[in-house]
């Protein structure tokens, strides 16, 4: 004799812990130019957050980098060189998710490509995140893909917005050098309307305000890049805003037709 089964019996009852967690996770994307840092930088915050194996940190350990000071560190690039051999071979210039878990929050970091050929894999990233990382490097400054970055963000509708000008140890940790690079950064906010916007010094490589305060930076009194991405909220999902549809591909068949590809940055503005 069979019984009958009802679905409904099976289904499990909601884990409020564990939708706790993914309210509290913060969805950040990283961007910036090409040499900029990001994978310094990612790597060295999966490293301080103690996301890695023992098999990871022991091939990590045996990598070598110098920074501006002479001295030998990991090179915490190599956690996601995978990913960036496969940009420079042509495999996939697609945005790349990583995750780990510090100081009891859940982050979710969006890698996107510095190449300004693949702008749009970074506006599609741009379109999942709560707050962007943009990177520049300390010698160079805001440049042109900065401020192309800014603008797509806006169009995405980011809020929150942090500038770390890393590689400050290449420029002699110069305060001034910093204070110019935040300045125009600041004009490039005051543009945009953006409502958390902050610039912070950072060392990725030597983990300069990445999770640790800089004691060679000591004329920095702002937080780390941690401890404000710990008071960031998430960015909360409303239906009441304008329709944006991430449109990363367009077909054509060389005649008349056009038409949104498999990804799909258009943006529909209700005010026209």
């Amino acid at each position: 004799m069979s019984a009958t089964v009802q679905f409904a019996d099976l289904e499990p009852e909601a884990d409020p812990v564990l939708d706790v967690e993914l309210e509290d996770s913060l969805r950040v994307l990283t961007c910036g130019s090409v040499d900029d840092g990001k994978s310094t930088l990612i790597g060295r915050m999966l490293w301080d957050a103690h996301e890695l194996y023992d098999d990871q940190r022991e091939t990590l350990e045996k990598t070598r980098a110098v920074n501006g000071q002479g001295d030998v560190l990991p090179d915490f690039s190599s956690l996601v060189d995978g990913l960036a051999a496969e940009r420079e071979q042509g495999i996939t210039i697609d945005i790349a998710w990583r995750y780990f878990d510090m100081l009891g929050r859940r982050y979710i970091v969006i890698d996107s490509p510095g190449h300004e050929q693949y702008t749009r894999n970074m506006a599609s990233g741009a379109s999942h995140a709560d707050i962007a990382i943009m990177l520049t490097d300390a010698r160079h400054g805001v440049k042109r893909q900065t401020r192309r970055h800014a603008a797509i963000l806006h169009l995405m509708g980011v809020k929150n917005v942090v500038l770390a000008v890393n590689k400050m140890d290449l420029a002699d940790w110069s305060r001034v050098r910093f204070e110019q690079i935040s300045s125009e950064f600041t004009a490039l906010t005051t543009r945009f309307g953006f409502e958390n916007a902050l610039a912070i010094p950072v060392s990725a490589l030597s983990g300069d305000n990445v999770a640790d305060r800089s004691k060679i930076m000591s004329w920095y009194d702002g937080p780390t890049l941690v401890e404000h991405l710990q008071s960031v909220p998430a960015r909360v999902a409303t239906s009441q805003g304008p329709f944006r549809l991430p449109v990363q591909m367009v077909l054509r068949d060389g005649k008349d037709f056009s038409g949104p590809g498999r990804h799909c940055a258009f943006v529909q503005d209700p005010r026209g």
